[in-house]
């Protein structure tokens, strides 16, 4: 699959990059990417709820009322769930919510995500660009030439760039990654995905 390789300013290069049919031109997983996000979603979760239950609620402990002749229920404790300010029965407890995930299904998600954008023609190669220091101003410059100013853009970098990714930091819908920490969530959340030239070996790479 060819695809123009556009300057910074949004115009053409003239020359035409070639996307690997193996990355962005398969069938979609949908299950794959699924277990991809909710993986990621899952590790990001602290865990830490915790509710007090009835060994843990300070109160006293003496009986109530009578066992018998009052016409209600038993009742042992004002710490009963039963009661205001009493426990919680089976509440929350701290935990971790990450689990394993097979590299070859994270591989499967990303190649998904990756070929549907390429299929709603919602991916742009760029040649490789600097800033001479970090400006937000170039950088909105940079997403306007492109016509994507407006919507939720993700540019992927071969390797970490200072100056681009401290340019971005302040934009509210654009984001910076570098090709090794892409993911399946934020390709799916964007609506324009902006890859440096140089970038489409590093993803091969990382995806192969």
């Amino acid at each position: 699959m060819e695809i123009s390789v556009l300057k910074s300013n949004g115009k053409s290069s003239g020359r035409k990059a070639e996307l690997s049919d193996s990355i962005y031109n398969i069938k979609p997983n949908d299950h794959a990417i699924y277990l991809d996000i909710k993986h990621l979603q899952a590790n990001k979760r602290q865990g830490t709820h915790k509710t007090l239950e009835k060994s843990e609620v300070s109160g006293s402990t003496k009986k109530l009322k009578r066992q018998k002749g009052t016409g209600g229920a038993r009742a042992g404790s004002i710490k009963s769930p039963l009661f205001k300010g009493g426990a919680r029965v089976f509440g929350p407890r701290p935990r971790d919510y990450g689990f394993k995930m097979n590299h070859k299904v994270k591989v499967l998600a990303r190649k998904s995500a990756l070929s549907y954008k390429a299929k709603a023609d919602e991916i742009k190669v760029v040649e490789d660009f600097n800033f001479d220091a970090p400006k937000t101003r170039d950088f909105l410059k940079f997403l306007k030439d492109l016509k994507v100013d407006n919507k939720k853009s993700l540019l992927v970098i071969p390797t970490s760039n200072n100056n681009v990714v401290l340019s971005s930091r302040n934009i509210k819908n654009a984001r910076v990654v570098s090709a090794d920490s892409l993911n399946t969530y934020e390709l799916l959340h964007a609506e324009s995905v902006l890859l440096f030239e140089s970038s489409l070996a590093s993803i091969e790479k990382v995806l192969s």
